[in-house]
């Protein structure tokens, strides 16, 4: 997902106060898995039938156009790792004889990075599961093919465990962020939404960011799109990131602007009712 850069000092416990750049490239993610006992209303997702193709049900909902290529193997990555990488040798690519490169270490790499992935608390459409955040390792190859170049920096790998904490945080905030507006729907979504698919849009600034510009703020050094299914209608949310105070303990960084896009009447009425709640309150 696109970005454009953004200076953070690190954590002087974790990064020796060094200053860095970061780009927001987010990657989302999920939630935990409910009890068995905990029964779901027959209107949602995991009630509908799903359609049978000879394969598992997790085949059936892989199909489905949820999200990127590598959260279909994303939970091997996070129960063990160094077998699932292991494994992953073996899914060789028939067009060039070489496997999946997600999490396999660049040449030029001056250290080793983990594998393993976090799963987040943003359920994934089409899924059971959550999101699963990308491996230290993915995110590394990720800056490399948007052309950063780790010999320009004063990078180790204690940065780069940072930097995911700091990536992970901004997608969690941007989640909850969500769920508030969301909130306006629970009536006639009592399931809950799920995040379907997303993109990033650092160079394309929204309506609202330009104005704000004009005005004398800065601009975003970053715009995400996410689009959410609020119980088989989609809905799609603005992110704009800017700038913020580094906190040491959580690692939330970024100052988010979240709200649903003007695509419906809808979300024209829930911006209306938000905003006069906000100037009466």
């Amino acid at each position: 997902m696109g970005a454009t850069g953004s200076t953070v000092v690190l954590p002087g416990g974790q990064g020796g106060g060094k200053s860095w750049s970061l780009h927001a490239q987010g990657c989302p993610m999920h939630r935990e898995d409910k009890p068995a006992s905990a029964s779901p209303p027959p209107e949602c997702p995991m009630h509908r039938s799903q359609p049978s193709n000879g394969g598992p049900a997790h085949e059936a909902a892989g199909s489905a156009p949820a999200g990127p290529a590598h959260q279909d193997r994303a939970y091997e990555f996070v129960g063990c790792p160094m077998k699932a990488a292991a494994g992953g040798q073996n899914d060789i690519d028939p067009t060039n004889m070489m496997p999946p490169p997600n999490q396999t270490p660049a040449l030029d790499q001056p250290f080793p990075l983990p594998l393993n992935r976090k799963e987040s608390n943003i359920p994934r459409h089409g899924s059971e599961k959550n999101w699963v955040y990308p491996s230290e390792q993915m995110f590394w190859n990720a800056m490399l093919r948007k052309g950063w170049r780790w010999r320009e920096e004063s990078l180790d790998s204690q940065d780069m465990s940072n930097i995911i904490n700091i990536h992970n945080q901004n997608n969690e905030q941007a989640w909850q962020e969500i769920l508030k507006w969301e909130a306006l729907h629970a009536q006639e979504c009592p399931c809950g939404p799920s995040l379907k698919r997303f993109g990033g849009k650092a160079k394309e600034y929204s309506p609202r960011a330009r104005i704000r510009h004009w005005m004398g703020y800065e601009l975003p050094f970053d715009r995400h799109d996410w689009i959410v299914d609020r119980c088989g209608k989609e809905v799609r949310y603005v992110i704009d990131y800017y700038d913020g105070e580094i906190d040491k303990d959580t690692y939330q960084f970024s100052i988010l602007d979240v709200r649903p896009a003007f695509d419906s009447l809808g979300a024209v009425w829930d911006r209306m009712k938000v905003a006069w709640w906000r100037w009466t309150s």
